[in-house]
């Protein structure tokens, strides 16, 4: 099977024409954030935060997510630095993304810059308490990261 993995928001719309939800992955050194979109890729929603572990288990959970609400293909947050070019952790994102291509979903690695400085922000004007914050942070990124692709992917702009 070729692994469909893309940082173009044209290319995965290519490979979803008719659209489906998808899920949105915020991966984090101990947890993944989770969230989901409608199949008309309008809304993008914090989903659960995932407490990461051996690879073979968070692919699990992320097959269940995934099985769960008819997915039809995932948002990787890229973590690329502040002048665009990628370093370990983006390294990382891609192979996290080249092992769950192994799902059979269409990947598309979307550019993080700013999320969690944009998450906290939305949590902070919720007059979220710090603890809260702190428990929803990685799922609210994951929904800024998921919302960004979804406004890309439904636009058609060029990315």
């Amino acid at each position: 099977m070729v692994a469909l993995i893309t940082t173009g928001a044209l290319e995965m719309r290519d490979w979803l024409p008719d659209g489906g939800g998808l899920l949105g992955l915020d991966l984090g050194t101990q947890t993944i954030g989770t969230a989901f979109c409608d199949p008309d890729w309008r809304i993008a929603s914090p989903g659960k935060t995932i407490k990461r572990g051996k690879f073979s288990v968070d692919r699990g959970l992320i097959e269940g997510l995934a099985a769960e609400r008819a997915i039809k293909g995932l948002v990787i947050g890229l973590p690329l630095n502040m002048d665009g070019s990628e370093g370990p952790r983006a390294q990382s994102a891609r192979a996290y993304a080249r092992n769950l291509s192994a799902l059979g979903l269409p990947i598309l690695l979307w550019d993080e810059r700013w999320s969690t400085t944009s998450a906290e922000r939305g949590l902070i004007e919720q007059d979220m308490s710090r603890a809260k914050r702190k428990e929803r942070i990685d799922s609210a990124a994951a929904a800024v990261i998921l919302q960004a692709a979804c406004d890309a992917l439904a636009g058609g702009m060029r990315w």
